[in-house]
């Protein structure tokens, strides 16, 4: 028995020791993402104050640039959830997957890319997931802390 909880107990510290790296390396891109950004915006200005032609292409790089930034925003919330709840909750992995959706609609949209097919088929996977995130909330276990591997 003591072997077991031993067991559970490194595996709980392991897991909870890759989750912590995960968030470290999400911080460092989410801070480069943040710097890109920046930089981005830096070389589209003198464009957009009259300065050398048009940076159409800079801007719509800037866009998709911006929603990443978001989707790897809700990406570092699932991890920071799962050291919190040591689990992944049907709700957050579905608000990433509708944040990401909705970049590619955006990008598709704002790059004229998307055919009348792909914008129906992003739009029903979009309500599927929005049914699904609801659903997730309707239907949720209680608010308690769930104890996960390794904990007591």
């Amino acid at each position: 028995m003591d072997l077991k909880r031993s067991t559970l107990s490194a595996y709980g510290w392991l897991l909870d020791l890759l989750v912590i790296g995960l968030i470290l390396v999400m911080l460092v891109t989410l801070a480069l993402s943040f710097i890109r950004l920046v930089q981005d915006l830096w070389l589209i200005v003198p464009g957009a104050l009259g300065g050398e032609g048009s940076n159409e292409k800079g801007l719509h790089q800037l866009v998709i640039n911006v929603l990443g930034v978001f989707v790897l925003i809700e990406l570092f919330r699932t991890f920071t959830d799962y050291i919190e709840f040591h689990r992944i909750r049907l709700h957050v992995l579905a608000d990433v997957s509708i944040v990401f959706i909705l970049r590619e609609l955006l990008i598709g949209l704002y790059g004229h890319t998307l055919q009348w097919m792909d914008i129906l088929s992003l739009a029903a996977l979009l309500l599927v997931l929005v049914g699904m995130r609801t659903l997730a909330i309707r239907v949720s276990p209680p608010k308690e802390r769930v104890k996960g591997p390794g904990t007591d």
